[in-house]
């Protein structure tokens, strides 16, 4: 990997982080398509570099961690996360992390997901909800809608599921609006990316190297900026749209990756 391409992966990584089709999953086909072998080192990378994501909804919510009972919501949404997590990591990183047709077929399998939720599920945005009407309905989430939401996050231990469709649409189903879900989706995101890149930097930071260390901090940097324009971004949009285009896209991605690219 040169500088260039680990610029490149960090702009992926912010761009997809909080959209529900798999961040992970677009690190893994971006590699393939740039010619980056899945060494140890990548897969260090791709996880790392989620903390440049999650420096930006630091950045834009920090606010938000400063209530203690949210705060506390939080955590209890991340326990089976990280439960789970500490578990199968190493099947995750050995077997699944890096291997295409997983990521492919996910991108597929969760791309009708998310259509048939909206088809079934047919919630409308609420272009009019103000900010302070979120605040008071993430304050409102219980503890037991908070445990549901983080057990659908653990679904997305299998790269090219979505940690924020999951967590979205889980929420959704326990009867949340989508602006409230999805504010909720990026402060969970927070320590459950903490969690899965501190596991990881303390396993392999020995074997790191120096202009090694030098590609992380380029990727990092890339994935904060264009997080924040992400988040802001995404904020708006579910405001006025259901989540339909993003099952499409992921539909076309798995197809076009089988048929045109993998061929």
């Amino acid at each position: 990997m040169d500088a260039l391409q680990a610029l490149l992966l960090g702009v992926v990584e912010g761009v997809t982080e909080f959209l529900p089709i798999s961040s992970t999953g677009h690190l893994i086909l971006a590699s393939s398509l740039l010619g980056i072998a899945q060494t140890e080192f990548q897969k260090t990378f791709e996880i790392f570099i989620q903390l440049g994501a999650i420096a930006a909804v630091v950045v834009v919510f920090w606010k938000k961690f400063l209530d203690i009972e949210l705060l506390k919501k939080i955590i209890v949404a991340f326990i089976p996360t990280g439960i789970i997590g500490l578990t199968v990591y190493k099947i995750v990183k050995s077997y699944l992390l890096g291997n295409e047709s997983v990521v492919l077929w996910s991108l597929f399998l969760g791309g009708i997901a998310l259509i048939a939720f909206e088809y079934f599920y047919p919630s409308q945005p609420s272009p009019v909800a103000s900010e302070a009407s979120d605040t008071r309905e993430l304050a409102r989430i219980s503890y037991k809608k908070a445990l549901g939401i983080g057990l659908f996050q653990s679904i997305a231990i299998i790269p090219g599921v979505s940690r924020s469709g999951a967590t979205i649409v889980g929420g959704m189903l326990l009867g949340l609006r989508r602006r409230t879900i999805v504010e909720f989706s990026f402060l969970l995101a927070v320590p459950t990316m903490l969690a899965a890149s501190g596991l990881d930097l303390l396993k392999n930071a020995s074997s790191i190297t120096t202009s090694e260390v030098g590609l992380l901090a380029i990727g990092f940097s890339a994935a904060f900026v264009v997080a924040l324009l992400s988040i802001v971004w995404l904020l708006r949009f579910v405001r006025t749209h259901t989540f339909v285009p993003f099952g499409v896209y992921r539909i076309l991605v798995a197809l076009i990756f089988w048929f045109v690219i993998l061929r």
